[in-house]
């Protein structure tokens, strides 16, 4: 059986940047948060916001204080002015799609026109437009609505953004045939428009189709309809608990899709639990999954590209290896890596479920493991000599203190009370730790050319920097939610995604030239390999990022390891 992922399942724009917003609010701001009823229609992002002390408003009180964020779909305006004049400091996370319905609503609305709009009276959506009209708005649900209402001498049509399109053009037709006076506006989100489009054709190539969203979410209803519509077995759900898998047991292909409300965690999550329950129908599938799931979770994977990177520094250099500072380097970054992940279970639970379960039921085993790996290499460093131990000693107190509250309170009364705190400093020290122990560390023990190191240094960090940020662009939700400010979060998705193509491309021409000047050993030019293929990766998921999780992060640092087979050519 194949699961195929939509490529527009998700958050939408306007529901991005309103959990953006109300996020960005509970750091920003010390008085209380609200929001004026539900933000988005999805419980998990709801139970959410709840977690973090952010409340919703369902009826506006007389007086109050604090901040009120308006839901993404909007309000009347009265509700807005109410707010106000209540004391509450009002922020608008309304999705710019609707405000902008909303001013074309207003516009006429001013001059005399009736207002009709194809939608839900009900949804918050169109309560919020219904407030614009003046009085002078009618919302239809039905062809057999429109057909109730009178000719108007001057009206407008609207739609819900998130109105099925196969319904909207019914109206739109009808207009211009009995009423061809009335002005007509295409006001469906685009994004709506792709994701009826893409179910539409994925429920035809795919033999069911499982849609993820709440149950109140208008856009998702839609989406389950659509499928069905097409005739193949289709399950809504708001969790992957509630998955019958036996109403799917005769699919060969199953469409995953979700709603415009449906945070990437839940599709992940979804995603993961389908495949597992796949896998134990395949013996040798779930044995492969189990090690690539084990490695991922325990970190071996990173340290083995720890190690094989370091293995290529030198061999870049042309020095003599022995694989000791390539055990150092395994045994540092296996240590650090493991106690980031025991101090992050509280993000791991929307970004990685399963390992945050992981390193809940093993905490014990996994600090002592963390213990020996870090005091191992710090033991086989001072073999090495006393500088290269001090350095590490240093590198490892520093990875240790990360989370710690250590900023003097007078200093850390505001956001800023450790390491971790500090804007972006998660993927820079990360980055600096990295091409320490993998190229500066056997350095010190061999001194070489001082050009070569550097070359090698850049070498190491840039591909550390491509493999970390990307790490950082799949967390970026869940990261968000716990407060974590990682790169990508100060600067966005699309100019992480170009600074890592950039930093490639510089990786790839880097080692060419110091290859064509003598600054490296022979054939170090097959090296280039690795970022070429990084970048390539890179590109691909960009486009598609919903593909399975652990595959991505399996073979990126899967490629890691390929620095130290390609090193071995040297």
């Amino acid at each position: 059986m194949k699961i195929v992922i939509a490529k527009t399942a998700g958050f939408c724009m306007g529901v991005r940047r309103a959990v953006d917003m109300v996020l960005d609010a509970s750091t920003r701001y010390q008085e209380p948060i609200f929001t004026c009823g539900p933000l988005i229609h999805n419980p998990q992002v709801l139970q959410m916001l709840e977690e973090k002390k952010i409340f919703r408003i369902e009826k506006i009180p007389e007086k109050g204080s604090g901040i009120v964020l308006i839901r993404a779909h909007g309000v009347p305006p009265e509700d807005q002015a109410a707010l106000k004049n209540a004391g509450f400091t009002v922020i608008n996370a309304t999705c710019p799609r609707v405000l902008r319905v909303q001013v074309i609503i207003n516009r006429y609305a001013k001059k005399g026109h009736a207002v009709i709009i194809a939608g839900d009276e009900d949804h918050p959506e169109v309560v919020g437009l219904l407030g614009y009209t003046r009085g002078k708005g009618y919302a239809v649900d039905s062809m057999e609505a429109l057909l109730a209402l009178p000719i108007f001498e001057n009206a407008i049509v609207v739609a819900q953004t998130t109105q099925n399109l196969s319904f909207y053009e019914g109206i739109k037709s009808w207009c211009r045939s009995n009423a061809p006076h009335y002005r007509i506006f295409d006001t469906i989100c685009g994004s709506t428009e792709k994701r009826q489009t893409e179910i539409r054709r994925l429920a035809e190539e795919n033999d069911a189709v499982v849609v993820v969203g709440g149950k109140e979410s208008g856009n998702t209803r839609r989406l389950a309809e659509i499928a069905a519509g097409a005739g193949k077995p289709t399950v809504h759900i708001e969790d992957a608990s509630e998955i019958d898998y036996e109403s799917l047991s005769r699919a060969k292909t199953i469409a995953l899709t979700a709603g415009a409300s449906t945070p990437n965690w839940i599709i992940t999550d979804t995603y993961r639990k389908i495949e597992n329950h796949l896998q134990k129908q395949n013996a040798v599938k779930a044995g492969l999954y189990f090690l690539r799931d084990f490695l991922l979770k325990t970190n071996l994977l990173a340290s083995a590209g720890a190690g094989s990177l370091t293995y290529a520094c030198s061999k870049l250099q042309g020095n003599d290896q022995n694989f000791h500072h390539a055990w150092i380097a395994m045994l540092y970054v296996l240590s650090m890596q493991i106690l980031n992940n025991l101090f992050a279970i509280r993000s791991d639970r929307y970004n990685h479920p399963k390992r945050a379960l992981f390193y809940k039921e093993n905490r014990t085993y996994l600090w002592i493991l963390a213990v020996l790996s870090g005091g191992a290499g710090l033991y086989l460093s001072f073999l090495t000599g006393a500088v290269s131990f001090l350095i590490l000693l240093v590198m490892s107190l520093l990875g240790l203190s990360y989370n710690l509250k250590i900023i003097p309170k007078p200093l850390g009364k505001g956001r800023i009370a450790s390491i971790k705190d500090i804007p972006g400093s998660k993927t820079i020290l990360i980055v600096i730790a990295w091409g320490t122990v993998t190229c500066l560390l056997p350095a010190v023990a061999d001194p070489g050319n001082l050009m070569s190191v550097g070359v090698a240094f850049l070498f190491a960090t840039g591909l550390v920097f491509g493999r970390t940020a990307f790490f950082d662009i799949l967390a970026i939700q869940g990261d968000r939610i716990t407060g974590k400010e990682t790169l990508p979060i100060l600067i966005g998705e699309k100019k992480s995604f170009n600074i890592i193509k950039y930093t490639l491309i510089f990786e790839i021409g880097l080692v060419l030239a110091a290859n064509l000047s003598d600054l490296l050993a022979n054939n170090a030019f097959v090296l280039a390999f690795i970022p070429s293929s990084m970048f390539l990766l890179i590109r691909f998921f960009e486009k598609d990022r919903l593909v399975s999780g652990e595959h991505r992060e399996f073979v990126v640092e899967f490629l890691l390891i390929s620095t130290g087979l390609l090193g071995a050519v040297i």
